[in-house]
C-alpha cells in the first residue's frame, strides 16, 4: 500500500514510529507537510499539489494534525476524502473532538461522565458561572489549549475571577470545569485503536503541578483499567467517531470521567509505559480497513 502520514515534522516520535512501521509491513510511505499542501478544487477531477508535485495513487492517509493549524489541516483531509483516499481520522471526527466545547455536548448526550462544566460568551456575573460547577477549587480551560497549556487551576473563588476576567479581556474562549480532588493529581490515557483499547496507562503530575502531561513533566506507568472505565473509554472515541484515539479519563468517586478525547494522541508516553508496539497496530488496522488503490502495486497487507 501507499501511505502518506500528515505531519509538519517528520522528526517527531509519532511521526517515526508510524513511518517505521509502514516500512516493516512492507508499505511505501510518505511524510508530507500540510501547509505545504495546495489544493485543485473540481467536480470532474480533485486535486492536491506539494510542492509542484500532484499527489496521487495514495492508498490512505494517517494525519497527525497539530492543534495550530486544524483548520487548514481538515481543508486538506477533506479534500482526500474527495479523491477517494482512505483516512484513519475522518475531517468530521476530527474537527468535532479539536471543538471541546462540542465534544463535551456530544458526549454529554450519549450520557458519559463528564467534569461539571459551564461556558458562557458573556457572564456579566463571574460568580454565577463559579457557582455552576460547585465553586473553588475549580479548573479554567481554553477552548484551543493542548497538552496542558492554557489551563488553571484557580484556588479560590476570588482567583478564578481573575482568571475569567483576564481571559475575557483577551477575547478567548474557555471552559470552567470542577476539580476532581480525588483523582490527586493523576489521569489514565486509555490508547483506543479499531473500537478496541490496545494500551493505558496512568499519567500522574510532577509535585507542585496539577497537570499531568508528560509534556509537563507528569511520570506514566501501565494501569489496569475497571470494566467500567473500559466501557467509558470506548463509547467516548465511539461518539468522537474516531478509529485512532487517546481517550483521558478522571477517577472520580462517582466512576470514570472524560477529560478529552484526543484525535492525535502521542505515541512516546504509551509505548514506554506499556512496551507495546502500537505504531504497528495502527498500520494493521489500515490494512484492514483501507481499499488499495488498483492501479499500484501493493505491499503487505
Amino acid at each position: 500500500m501507499k501511505i502518506a502520514i500528515l505531519s509538519r515534522n517528520r522528526h517527531l516520535y509519532s511521526t517515526k514510529r508510524l513511518v517505521e512501521a509502514c516500512i516493516a509491513r512492507g508499505h511505501e510511505v510518505r511524510v508530507i507537510d500540510i501547509l505545504k499542501c495546495y489544493m485543485d478544487i473540481t467536480s470532474a477531477s480533485p486535486a492536491i499539489w506539494y510542492m509542484g508535485e500532484k499527489l496521487e495513487g495514495f492508498d490512505a492517509v494517517i494525519p497527525r494534525i497539530g492543534a495550530s493549524v486544524t483548520h487548514y489541516g481538515l481543508a486538506v483531509i477533506r479534500q482526500f476524502e474527495m479523491m477517494g483516499v482512505y483516512c484513519l481520522t475522518e475531517s468530521v471526527a476530527l474537527g468535532r473532538s479539536r471543538d471541546k466545547l462540542r465534544a463535551l455536548q456530544l458526549l454529554s448526550r450519549k450520557g458519559i461522565g463528564l467534569p461539571k462544566t459551564s461556558f458562557a460568551y458573556n457572564v456579566h456575573d463571574t460568580k454565577e458561572l463559579i457557582k455552576l460547577v460547585g465553586g473553588a477549587p475549580l479548573v479554567l480551560k481554553l477552548c484551543e489549549g493542548t497538552q496542558g497549556r492554557g489551563i488553571v487551576l484557580a484556588e479560590t473563588s476570588k482567583a478564578a475571577e481573575s482568571v475569567i476576567e483576564a481571559f475575557r479581556e483577551l477575547r478567548a474562549e474557555f471552559l470552567v470545569q470542577e476539580f476532581i480532588k480525588e483523582a490527586n493529581g493523576s489521569d489514565v490515557r486509555c490508547f483506543v485503536v479499531g473500537g478496541k483499547i490496545v494500551a493505558s496507562m496512568q499519567r500522574t503530575a510532577q509535585e507542585g503541578e496539577f497537570r499531568s502531561n508528560l509534556h509537563r513533566g507528569g511520570s506514566a506507568k501501565i494501569t489496569k483499567l475497571s470494566p467500567e472505565e473500559r466501557a467509558t473509554a470506548l463509547k467516548a472515541a465511539q461518539t468522537m467517531g474516531l478509529h485512532v484515539a487517546g481517550v483521558d479519563l478522571l477517577r472520580s468517586s462517582r466512576g470514570p470521567l472524560v477529560m478529552e478525547v484526543n484525535s492525535s494522541p502521542g505515541l512516546e508516553g504509551i509505548e514506554a509505559a506499556t512496551k507495546k508496539n502500537i505504531a504497528d497496530m495502527i498500520i494493521a488496522f489500515i490494512e484492514e480497513n483501507a481499499r488499495p488503490n488498483n492501479n499500484k502495486t501493493k505491499g503487505k497487507g
